[in-house]
């Protein structure tokens, strides 16, 4: 037969369908918080079709709260959820598997009014200060160990806290109710956005505990032997994950598209939004993040005891995740 006769019949069984078969894209279920910023990065994953790129399928599964995305990993129910390497580390020392990929460097930070007289952290002394979550809080923790080494100031003793939802304190703080808040991140830039001032940000602080740079606190988290298994998967899914921050670090159009999740009341909001987001994109590598992650590590062991961190004395083998296993 010709050549060419040959190479058009091959082309024209290929074109039918008789080629080789086309593997199924692999499911990979993320579960998330309804409105969590990491909803942001799903989605232009999704929009953009890179997921599809990377032959997997993102099934998102919104959660009502952070226990129920912890429960829905634990229990199997998804593959993949966005959760501090503490709670890894400390799930790690009680026998369990889950590790780490970075998400965000971005922390929270204590806002006070626009014309607050609040200037320092001394200035806290005798006030009233809001705190998201509880007393375990890790951002609580690090700026307690803070204040005691830089002002020699204990904020448990010398403030009277209101622990509290972050919405709820935000709310507390625009009413005057309480005179300055410990808030994470998005509500910390919506307090921005409504004029209020940051007084120290986490970041200022996990350099002074002796951080070497910003250290990703929360990050994406999976069973180890599921990714092992599944190391095509997991690749691509953090593969889409960085690309996906590519297009939210450089381009205006992809923040327009998921404008609806933020839930921004006014262009100022979803400004500071977009500006304190693309400040959390991670740009160190894993090594120098653990590396980190290990010395604060002991400031939260220090303060919050086995309740907190469990019964690892460091950070426990393996808390973030360096590939699967050649």
């Amino acid at each position: 037969m010709h050549p060419a006769l040959l190479a058009f019949l091959i082309a024209t069984i290929a074109a039918f369908g008789f080629g080789e078969p086309v593997q199924a894209a692999t499911k990979v279920t993320v579960g998330v918080l309804k409105f969590g910023t990491v909803s942001w990065v799903l989605d232009t994953i999704q929009k953009n079709g890179l997921d599809k790129a990377e032959g997997i399928e993102l099934d998102v599964v919104p959660l009502a709260s952070s226990e129920a995305t912890a429960v829905g990993l634990q229990g199997g129910s998804v593959d993949i959820i966005a959760t501090d390497w503490l709670w890894v580390s400390r799930e790690r020392s009680g026998g369990a598997d889950f590790t780490f990929s970075p998400f965000t460097t971005a922390l929270g930070a204590i806002m006070v009014p626009p014309n607050s007289p609040i200037k320092t952290l001394t200035d806290l002394k005798g006030k009233k200060l809001g705190v998201a979550g509880g007393p375990l809080d890790k951002s609580w923790l690090l700026i307690v160990a803070y204040a005691l080494r830089t002002a020699n100031l204990d904020l448990r003793t010398d403030t009277t806290q209101v622990f509290g939802a972050p919405p709820l304190l935000a709310e507390k703080a625009k009413q005057g109710e309480i005179d300055a808040v410990l808030n994470f991140w998005p509500y910390a830039a919506r307090l921005e956005a409504a004029g209020f001032k940051q007084l120290i940000g986490i970041e200022d602080v996990v350099s002074e505990l002796g951080a070497k740079g910003e250290v990703a606190m929360v990050g994406y988290v999976f069973s180890e032997s599921w990714a092992n298994e599944n190391l095509k998967a997991v690749d691509g899914f953090l593969r889409a994950a960085a690309k996906a921050d590519e297009l939210l670090a450089t381009s205006n159009e992809a923040w327009d598209a998921i404008r609806p999740l933020m839930r921004a009341e006014d262009q100022t909001t979803f400004e500071a939004l977009r500006r304190r987001y693309r400040e959390g994109i991670p740009e160190r590598s894993t090594v120098e993040n653990e590396s980190d992650a290990k010395v604060l590590y002991q400031f939260l062991r220090e303060l919050g005891g086995e309740k907190l961190v469990g019964p690892g004395a460091e950070l426990a083998p393996g808390t973030f995740w360096k590939g699967g296993k050649s």
